[in-house]
């Protein structure tokens, strides 16, 4: 699937720091910087329907900070991201709409590709649909049927088997999330899985392959008959497909914590006795007047409906960067306001013209092209992504009177965090 286009990035002197971030699997903020001088990050995208709301933009950002962070620290990024172009949450919505799910799908990745442009976020190399990794998943599930870590249930309703992971043969499973069983129930239904299914060896065991029902679309599964992956099989393959076994960082939103990567992780290391990811890094969820922002309950803010107001994109991404990944926050119009307030600060000191030195001011010491303002953004964003504590780093350069090598700053503004002036 093709990806959107990315902006020229613009090279700066010196290299960053290594990052520092929050691992959810340890509960600790970790170096995560591969001696090999390659890097791989997998993060999963969006099922497309109602893109994209403030919650998708800041769980993109984040991530499109960490590929930022890497590459001024010299690694050969390999970012990776999927698109869950068959799912049900997009099957229901395109009943409901009484249109095609493949037009709704198309028109919403399209919409999600606009927006991720105008928000100047770094394109993946690899954009994956999930109907392209059917292959892999009918290999894969065979796989695990075949080493007894998966077992048929027959449809009740129709012809032809459903398969499921066995977890009971997966001693792994729950050492990513560190959740109890009590907490897995609370979320597993509304989250896409299916508990109450008859038949189940555990009510936790995950979809892997979901065979053919009337109406519903279908693909050739060789001998697991037609039908179509279960959600969490199609991110397993994809990753391991363009990014090995146990690469760098996969990453989401905290919603994808238990079920998905959860279950992503342990259909990995069943599949190849190895881990995953080696971190697990989500974004805190972006509420609206005290809930979470989600397409299920509607309360979205849309970054094309921002954008078709006349918001500048980059103040969205200016108001999404002002806050920390791993805080829970709630969108305001505050917020937005002081964004816009602080991106036209930032340019107007970039386009006054600089005081001239007085006859007796000291020589700038060698090095000083670089303004100390490019290291304080580098060491906060190496720090655990810490975006603020790099904006306020510029607000304080912008309220000295922005001295030194402006078009350096700029230039690592733009590099680093992303923002056009």
């Amino acid at each position: 699937m093709k990806t959107w286009t990315t902006a020229p990035v613009p090279e700066l002197t010196g290299r960053g720091g290594p990052l520092r971030v929050h691992d959810t699997a340890t509960g600790t903020v970790q170096v995560v910087h591969p001696d090999s001088g390659t890097a791989g990050l997998y993060v999963c995208g969006i099922t497309p329907y109602d893109a994209t709301h403030m919650g998708h933009a800041a769980t993109y950002l984040t991530f499109d900070l960490v590929v930022r962070v890497w590459r001024d620290a010299g690694l050969d990024v390999t970012y990776v991201q999927n698109v869950t172009d068959v799912d049900e949450p997009l099957l229901e919505r395109a009943e409901r709409d009484g249109v095609a799910w493949q037009d709704l799908a198309a028109s919403q990745i399209a919409l999600f590709h606009e927006d991720m442009e105008a928000l100047n976020v770094l394109a993946p190399q690899h954009y994956v649909g999930a109907i392209e990794g059917i292959p892999d998943d009918v290999t894969a599930v065979q796989e695990l049927l075949a080493a007894g870590s998966a077992y048929p249930l027959p449809v009740e309703d129709g012809e032809g088997h459903d398969v499921y992971l066995d977890l009971s043969t997966q001693p792994s499973f729950g050492s990513m999330s560190g959740w109890s069983r009590d907490q897995m129930f609370e979320v597993f239904s509304e989250r896409g899985g299916d508990p109450d299914r008859p038949g189940k060896r555990d009510a936790l065991d995950p979809l892997l392959w979901r065979a053919h029902r009337d109406g519903e679309p279908h693909w050739p599964g060789e001998d697991l008959g037609d039908g179509r992956p279960g959600w969490h099989i199609e991110c397993t393959t994809i990753a391991l497909r363009y990014l090995g076994e146990a690469f760098d960082i996969q990453g989401g939103g905290t919603d994808l914590i238990f079920p998905h990567h959860e279950m992503s992780a342990v259909q990995a290391r069943a599949l190849t006795g190895q881990p995953f990811a080696r971190a697990y890094v989500h974004q805190a969820m972006v509420g609206l007047e005290g809930e979470k922002m989600s397409k299920s309950k509607g309360n979205l803010v849309l970054v094309s409906a921002l954008r078709r107001e006349g918001v500048d994109p980059m103040a969205i991404r200016l108001a999404l960067l002002a806050q920390h990944y791993r805080q829970p926050w709630d969108w305001t119009p505050e917020i937005l306001q002081t964004a816009v307030a602080r991106l036209a600060c930032w340019r107007g000191a970039l386009a006054a013209q600089p005081e001239p030195a007085a006859a007796d001011a000291p020589a700038e010491p060698a090095g000083a092209d670089v303004p100390p303002v490019v290291a304080e953004i580098r060491a906060a964003l190496a720090h655990d992504l810490d975006a603020p504590a790099a904006l306020r780093s510029v607000d304080e350069w912008v309220r000295v009177g922005a001295p030194g090598n402006r078009a350096a700053v700029a230039a690592a503004v733009d590099a680093l965090l992303g923002i056009r002036l």
